[in-house]
């Protein structure tokens, strides 16, 4: 019988131990969970907001939409007379309104400036008044939309630097004029050119 209650006390034990094995384990393992890193980092900070104007908005959605720090892109009409404009009525001049791209961009990664300077100012001609490429019209100017005093100034500044630069012979003709209403384009015009590979642009980055 005391070798009963021995083998008994053995096994009660041994089950205590594998009992506090696996809570060790169990709590490990939990505490590694909890403390790794995601693996693709959220923007940081506060977003910012950029509207700009340089031709056809497909091609520049297109450049724009992959630069890095760029969280979002919709193309639109801006700076016109009407409410509630449309491709329609857009096109034909009358309303007064550019093809534009708003931007979403995280300032952490991408600046204002930079984003002018190093992609806006590159990717379209800022010489030619009411005109890119083929496309001819106001519909097709180059514009800087801006939303703050300090988005007019950087503005200022970034198109007296690129012109001091001699990089265009002819003098930079983009305007610098308050933000307005954004009205999105047609659902067609988004992401153009990743729905219709191949399509027409008159965009590309000038080294």
């Amino acid at each position: 019988m005391a070798k009963i209650v021995e083998r008994f006390g053995l096994l009660l034990a041994l089950v205590a131990l594998l009992v506090a094995i696996g809570c060790s384990k169990a709590t490990n393992g939990a505490g590694k969970a909890g403390s790794s890193e995601p693996s693709s980092s959220p923007p940081s900070g506060k977003l910012e907001t950029a509207i700009l104007a340089g031709g056809c908005f497909w091609g520049m959605e297109e450049i724009l939409r992959s630069v890095p720090g760029v969280v979002s892109t919709d193309v639109g009409y801006t700076g016109g007379t009407t409410s509630a404009p449309d491709y329609e009525h857009v096109h034909t001049g009358e309303t007064g309104h550019a093809e534009a791209i708003r931007i979403v961009f995280d300032p952490a990664r991408l600046s204002y400036e930079d984003l002018l300077e190093k992609w806006f100012f590159r990717m379209h001609d800022p010489t030619t008044r009411n005109r890119q490429g083929n496309d001819i019209g106001t519909q097709y100017r180059s514009a800087i939309f801006v939303s703050s005093p300090e988005q007019r100034k950087i503005a200022e500044r970034v198109k007296e630097r690129v012109q001091k630069t001699g990089k265009w012979s002819a003098p930079i003709v983009t305007e610098i004029v308050p933000a307005g209403p954004f009205t999105l384009a047609e659902d067609y015009h988004q992401d153009y050119l990743q729905k219709n590979p191949g399509g027409y642009t008159c965009h590309y980055l000038r080294d």
